[in-house]
């Protein structure tokens, strides 16, 4: 029989926790609420339901608490660990089916997936949003996923042992696909049903949509150093012969510099340059760590 635990991020949710909780407890006894730094009576409801509770003194968001709640599972030496919103979107009884494909050593990530399933309510441009983002963590995992931004996932045993997400906000959801693809591990989904009715995202669409694309830049720097800084270089150095050649054409046709051309075509081409003597530094240095672990 394999264990499960049921991880719960949860912020100000004093209106939501218990319900969610005592549905689960139908079916799951291992339930493991991080409180994230909550002003409200989110811990005490919890703890009173019987779930295990991590604290944040202070608000970490959403990837400070996933980051915490894979520490418990691990702790807890989970053979399955699911993370579930605290908000009462997620429906309970789909979990079974989320988890099955790990049951089954099918899947070592199992994502429930909003755009498979029905999604009632689901604004716009939310939607537009996560399928922008969807769309980046395919191009760079090389998978073929259809949500990457759901909260509603299963992880197998070995995906808490060798992964160890870093993110604080949202981005953390496209840095473990990142991590989990670089490690070929398998990946699946399976649809689910959510409902939007009366319900409002923790975080400003912007501002989570900022948190994932910065997250992605920065992976991309650090796994692909070549294709973000070289790609970069190649561009400034393409614009900086543009302009030089521009400068060179005027000299010659009316005896006239023009500062400001020149000055773009020169620092275009020195920048550029810099941007791949870097990207050839660091792709050796990721390289060399690459081996020897």
């Amino acid at each position: 029989m394999s264990k499960v635990a049921i991880g719960l991020p949860a912020f100000n949710e004093e209106k939501n926790i218990a319900s969610v909780i005592l549905q689960l407890k139908k079916k799951y006894e291992l339930i493991v609420v991080c409180d994230d730094g909550s002003s409200d009576l989110t811990a005490a409801i919890a703890e009173k339901m019987g779930a295990l509770v991590v604290k944040h003194e202070k608000n970490l968001g959403y990837g400070g608490a996933i980051r915490s709640l894979f520490s418990k599972a691990c702790e807890l030496e989970c053979d399955i660990f699911v993370t579930f919103d605290s908000d009462g979107q997620h429906v309970v009884s789909e979990i079974e089916n989320v988890i099955e494909p790990i049951q089954k050593n099918e899947a070592d990530i199992v994502i429930g997936s909003r755009f498979l399933g029905s999604t009632k309510d689901l604004p716009k441009y939310r939607k537009i949003g996560i399928k922008t983002i969807t769309g980046l963590t395919n191009t760079l995992t090389g998978a073929n996923i259809t949500d990457a931004q759901s909260g509603f996932r299963a992880y197998s045993k070995n995906v808490l042992n060798e992964i160890s997400p870093t993110e604080s906000g949202m981005g953390i959801s496209t840095e473990i696909l990142i991590k989990s693809s670089k490690k070929q591990m398998r990946i699946s989904e399976i649809p689910i049903t959510i409902n939007y009715e009366d319900n409002t995202h923790s975080q400003e669409p912007i501002s989570h949509g900022t948190s994932v694309v910065f997250s992605t830049v920065k992976h991309v720097a650090i796994e692909r150093p070549l294709l973000y800084y070289g790609v970069t270089g190649l561009c400034f150095i393409i614009i900086g012969l543009v302009f030089g050649g521009w400068t060179i054409q005027m000299y010659s046709e009316q005896q006239v510099l023009p500062p400001g051309l020149a000055l773009i075509g020169i620092g275009g081409i020195i920048l550029g340059t810099i941007l791949l003597i870097t990207a050839t530094i660091l792709y050796s240095i990721v390289n060399v760590i690459r081996e020897k672990r």
